[in-house]
């Protein structure tokens, strides 16, 4: 089965920018769907982000739509969360999941869990 780390996260002013990473080991990468979730202290998981396993087709959530990006390279096992113009909003515990096939923006779709990466962004 896939293994999932995270990195990347870190404390970031309100406007700027970070760059989180994926990093899948073990089963076939290309086979899998991959998707951002994220929790903020006291909320739900909330969905981020999906990308299908060849990465042409994306899927975002409402509050991060043009402003966040996900994108993977299949070669090197690895899937990317460009976010831009980052709000306090966005402070949170960023995790990344996978599924076998098809995406879904449904965290109870995902078996395999990565164990998160720390972003906080000040005001």
């Amino acid at each position: 089965q896939v293994q999932l780390v995270e990195s990347g996260g870190g404390l970031v002013q309100a406007g700027g920018s970070l760059r989180l990473s994926c990093a899948a080991s073990r089963g076939t990468f290309s086979a899998y769907s991959v998707a951002w979730f994220r929790q903020a202290p006291g909320k739900e998981r909330e969905f981020v982000s999906a990308i299908s396993r060849t990465g042409s087709n994306t899927v975002d959530g409402d509050s991060v739509k043009g402003r966040f990006t996900m994108s993977r390279e299949n070669a090197k096992n690895t899937v990317y969360l460009q976010m831009n113009s980052l709000k306090p909003d966005d402070t949170a515990v960023y995790y990344c999941a996978a599924r076998f096939l098809q995406l879904s923006r449904y965290r109870r779709d995902y078996p395999y869990w990565g164990q998160g990466t720390q972003v906080t962004v000040s005001s």
